[in-house]
């Protein structure tokens, strides 16, 4: 059973009352009535009220000191004035105040109504908002990584099952998923956690200068090499060291690289020297390493050596249950003095996106709208213009019909043979993989290919 709006109406006038009583109670809610602020205060004490209507001017305590009172027991009720025109000021200041809005007398009755049901739903907002923010502080968050869905809970199992090993770790995912923070994850969750936990961004590093980083150099091996320099798997000799973007290596980086995997030594740029090294080496890619390595474009060897233990993350479109604590956890970082608020306009939108740069891209979004929407309450006006070509794609037709006509099984059929193509492909043609991508059975996915002639 749905639970009523519990509203309170402040008001000295008796055929006030009444009528608003009459009124609110047709449209669903249940109301309590005070003769003034006194009597108001009294039953506050004893009640819990989603919204209290009061008039400004009455006896003993009036509606601005009413509203003090309400503000000093620190509830989430919401007020709503109610003035004359000529105590307009009045009604300004108590909004000043923390009053969530002010009514003219006389008004319509389509005003009051309007104006309470905008007030109860930014009530429940509040609610919903505060539960979110309660459920990602105690169940939801594992470090820096959120979610809800079965994927992120199945993501956070394996990396409290991996992080005790010392086996190397491939972590896989589209760009934006947030490899860096599961390889953090995973090393703060390990036996070598006080120890440091060193990133490199292999693809950002020129490549002549790749090797002088990682491994290190001595004084005078190269022209500007004024001094012996430890490499960053020196830096994180006992700890970890993680190797983002993997796959940006050249085939002479991944020999030199291979040879420290399987010797656990370096050597650094013009030394002489083996240093032995204890590190635990966690790799991450947005490419299909199996697929590279197939083109020969990467090391078989260096792609098992780093394959021991596979990590994939789910891109967000896959988990799109998690969006509102995602979004949450954004504004509490992001603007941690606002009390903010999702519309649920704006949560429809994104929840309608595709996200091609899945959490940073959230991220993003989310850090927009909060520059570009001053008030608690953000929008879907601050999204940018690709979210009204997906808004719309939704609704667009997938191929115009010719004029002729057009033969739908044939055209389905096309369909399905290059989504099906497509999962293969990104599976390296292993059947029970695409199956599991298309979430299909394979006995399905076998007939479909059989009656696809595929």
């Amino acid at each position: 059973m749905k639970i009523k709006a519990h509203i309170l109406v402040v008001d000295d006038e008796q055929s006030m009352r009444e009528f608003l009583t009459i009124m609110l109670e047709k449209e669903g809610y249940c109301v309590d009535c005070a003769v003034d602020g006194a009597m108001a205060c009294s039953m506050i004490s004893d009640n819990i009220y989603d919204l209290i209507l009061s008039d400004i001017r009455m006896p003993t305590l009036n509606g601005i000191e009413l509203l003090g009172r309400v503000k000093e027991l620190g509830t989430d009720t919401i007020v709503i004035m109610m003035t004359a025109f000529s105590t307009t000021e009045q009604a300004v200041a108590a909004m000043k105040q923390g009053a969530y809005d002010y009514l003219l007398k006389p008004f319509k009755n389509d005003e009051i109504r309007l104006v309470v049901r905008k007030a109860l739903q930014h009530h429940q907002l509040k609610k919903e908002n505060s539960r979110l923010r309660q459920v990602l502080d105690e169940r939801y968050s594992f470090d820096r990584l959120i979610g809800k869905s079965a994927a992120m809970q199945g993501l956070y199992r394996l990396i409290e099952k991996v992080a005790q090993s010392k086996a190397n770790i491939l972590i896989t995912g589209e760009s934006g998923t947030g490899k860096e923070l599961v390889a953090r994850s995973i090393h703060h969750h390990s036996q070598q956690h006080d120890a440091p936990f060193v990133p490199v961004n292999c693809g950002a590093i020129p490549e002549n200068l790749l090797e002088s980083e990682l491994f290190g150099h001595e004084k005078g091996s190269f022209t500007g090499a004024l001094a012996t320099k430890k490499g960053l798997f020196e830096v994180a000799d006992g700890g970890t060291i993680f190797l983002d973007e993997i796959g940006e290596l050249s085939v002479a980086m991944q020999v030199k690289l291979l040879r420290t995997l399987q010797e656990k030594q370096i050597r650094r740029v013009g030394g002489t020297v083996d240093l032995e090294l204890n590190v635990r080496v966690l790799a991450a890619t947005n490419i299909n390493l199996e697929q590279a390595v197939s083109d020969g474009s990467f090391r078989s060897d260096l792609y098992y050596r780093l394959n021991v233990i596979h990590v994939e993350i789910p891109p967000l479109r896959e988990r799109k249950e998690d969006l509102s604590l995602l979004v949450q956890s954004f504004c509490q970082s992001l603007a941690p003095q606002r009390d903010v608020e999702i519309s649920t306009q704006l949560m429809r939108r994104m929840l309608d996106y595709h996200w091609p740069g899945n959490v940073r891209e959230l991220e993003n979004i989310v850090e927009r709208c909060l520059i570009l929407e001053e008030g608690d309450l953000l929008t879907e006006a601050g999204l940018p213009s690709q979210f009204d070509c997906s808004h719309g794609q939704s609704r667009a037709v997938i191929c115009p019909i010719p004029e002729d006509g057009l033969d739908l099984e044939a055209y389905m059929a096309d369909v399905e043979s290059k989504i099906i193509i497509q999962a293969l492909d990104r599976c390296n043609g292993v059947r029970k993989h695409a199956a599991k991508l298309l979430k299909v059975s394979f006995r399905s996915l076998r007939y479909r290919l059989d009656k696809l002639g595929l």
